[in-house]
């Protein structure tokens, strides 16, 4: 890169052709992108005689080189220049920090349906309801599903490896079509009933259970028609109780706010004419850069993202105070390739749902500008504590979780002035230890974060100011032992020793080294700080450590065997009666099974025994 940037020489050779530009600084990183329908003219923009705002004037003064990609249509351009915004991250970009993919209810397309939890790629078949906003919406939604329609939630291993009934069938909440105990037409009515129900289509299913209640009663199938008039009942309360649903089948509502340096976006989801949710975003904004800037940014951002299971609706909300965007949109439809409305001027529903997202976006700003300002404190409480004399900038915080041994999982939370910086957190696999043993669990965490960060005796990857280890002298003394050469590089070693009867206030702070014990009131602010972090770590571990745990449960010892797969480790079990009559059974027993070779009845019988 030059460190002389000459505009005009450039311009010179500048084509009127549509694309996407990138400005860069001396050392060669992207500062910002940005797209235009005729380059020359919009590049031109930025080097007048006069240019009034000051976020520009701070830019152009940064740009050592710049680059053009040409596109064939400006819609081209947008998809473009999304994608490099989000590789490169520049710091001069409205940024969306959201990467996460939408949860959705899945009705898999089986001969039994299951109603599922689903988020990533749609890879299994079925119809998708959603999106939801986070996963409790999800669950909740499940949990009341479950209460009105008996169709099976469960996994398909589980579901096929029945011999009788569950508990859900006894409680009324499946009709257990793994056993038998329906008939393959009742069991797709319910399914049926509970995807209208998914739809939006309340009425017109209670409608259909009113006719087959009333056909029931006719029949003199009284306890089948005490069954509809139950479920008609619940399905009653439900729509009493859904007081925000109306007649807007598909909307996403915005509001808007900002202050202090800190810009808040919310998302109001209105799907099959109810509110599922709303999320807040708190895009990352440069100085002076005006309203209708970071909107145009966030809503390009949001909705040309590739993110999984992000659905765009044919009609957008904004907030009132914004100029509409009608480029915007006529840019979002040709390069979605539908068409998309965006309106501000609304009245009757629309305004009450615009009022709500405006009023949320203004809670979430207030909120987030508490939390800010408490954790501002707290650290500094900390700074003082530790008579540092420097602004912490990072503290990171390590815990180990796991049951008897099995399934050790460790931790890595990061924290800064703003508080939790969650896409920094990491969890790491620890195996080839001696089960239990913390201390080698802890080393190797270490290990698996920090042995990146340092070479040649020279910082080259991002390292905490404070390193938190959530344990006694023991596992403070692994991370002493492993940053024993690091000098001054290293960060400042803090353990944080549970209390007696582990209650909260009571904690041991040992300092390495020496291994002086911190005194703080169990009022501290610092101490507040300190617990907030090992907090999180601790139950991020524990998330991870169950996840794992419970990944092991539905993964059978059979299908770690080369060569079984799930057909054939059904019949292995449907012919000797469960896991352990199959571990218990011999070379020839295993043999005599239809489908498994003698080749494969050794490789069995060894894999259960170390022969």
């Amino acid at each position: 890169m030059t460190a002389q940037f000459d505009p005009q020489t450039f311009l010179r050779h500048l084509t009127n052709q549509p694309g996407v530009y990138r400005m860069y600084d001396e050392a060669g990183d992207v500062i910002y992108v940005g797209k235009a329908k005729q380059l020359k003219k919009r590049v031109a923009s930025y080097f007048r005689a006069k240019v009034d705002r000051a976020k520009t004037q701070a830019l152009v003064k940064q740009i050592a080189d710049m680059d053009v990609t040409v596109t064939n249509t400006e819609a081209e351009a947008l998809i473009l220049e999304n994608s490099f915004i989000k590789k490169y991250r520049p710091r001069y970009n409205v940024l969306l920090r959201d990467d996460k993919s939408y949860p959705y209810i899945l009705v898999t397309d089986h001969q039994h349906p299951r109603l599922a939890y689903h988020r990533g790629a749609r890879r299994q078949k079925g119809e998708y309801f959603g999106p939801f906003p986070n996963g409790a919406a999800v669950r909740e939604s499940l949990r009341l599903m479950q209460k009105l329609f008996p169709v099976r939630q469960c996994e398909d291993a589980y579901y096929r490896n029945r011999s009788r009934p569950c508990l859900q069938y006894q409680l009324q909440r499946c009709l257990a079509p793994c056993v038998n105990y329906c008939s393959d037409d009742d069991y797709a009515e319910q399914a049926g009933l509970a995807t209208d129900f998914l739809k939006g289509k309340n009425q017109q299913v209670i409608d259909r259970l009113v006719a087959r209640m009333e056909q029931a009663s006719s029949d003199l199938a009284f306890e089948q028609a005490a069954r509809y008039r139950d479920q008609i009942a619940a399905l009653r309360k439900v729509q009493e109780r859904n007081a925000v649903s109306g007649n807007q089948a598909e909307l996403d509502v915005i509001g808007f706010a900002r202050g202090n340096g800190l810009t808040t976006v919310q998302v109001l989801f209105i799907r099959d004419n109810q509110i599922q949710g709303s999320r807040s975003y708190f895009p990352k904004v440069p100085a002076d850069t005006d309203d209708n800037e970071v909107l145009s940014a966030f809503l390009l951002q949001f909705y040309l993202s590739d993110t999984a299971g992000r659905k765009v609706p044919k009609e957008i909300i904004l907030p009132e105070a914004v100029a509409l965007l009608d480029e915007l949109a006529a840019s979002l439809s040709e390069a979605l390739q539908q068409k998309v409305v965006m309106n501000k001027n609304v009245r009757s529903e629309r305004r009450q749902y615009q009022q709500l997202a405006q009023k949320n976006a203004l809670n979430a700003l207030a909120s987030r500008l508490n939390q800010q300002s408490t954790m501002h404190q707290r650290t500094k409480a900390l700074e003082q504590v530790l008579d540092l004399g420097v602004p912490i900038q990072r503290m990171e915080c390590f815990d180990i979780s796991h049951t008897m041994g099995q399934q050790t999982m460790a931790s890595c939370v990061v924290f800064d002035q703003q508080g939790p910086k969650k896409a920094d957190y990491r969890r790491y696999n620890i195996d080839g230890i001696t089960p239990g043993d913390d201390y080698a669990a802890m080393a190797q965490a270490l290990a698996k974060r920090y042995d990146g960060a340092r070479s040649n005796g020279k910082i080259v990857g991002t390292v905490p100011d404070i390193l938190f280890i959530d344990g006694g002298k023991g596992q403070l003394s692994q991370a002493e032992q492993y940053f024993a050469e690091w000098g001054r590089d290293a960060p400042l070693l803090i353990g944080v020793a549970k209390g007696e009867s582990r209650k909260p206030g009571l904690e041991t702070l040992i300092l390495a080294g020496s291994h002086e014990t911190i005194p703080l009131k169990k009022d501290a602010a610092a101490l507040h700080l300190i617990q907030h972090i090992r907090d999180e770590s601790h139950r991020f571990a524990i998330t991870g450590h169950r996840n794992k745990r419970q990944k092991a449960k539905r993964t059978s010892s059979l299908e770690q065997i080369e060569g079984i797969g799930a057909k054939r480790r059904q019949k292995i079990l449907q012919n000797l009666g469960g896991l352990q009559e199959v571990k218990k059974a011999s070379i020839e027993q295993l043999a005599n099974i239809p489908g498994i070779s003698k080749k494969m009845a050794e490789t069995i019988y060894y894999a259960f025994h170390d022969e």
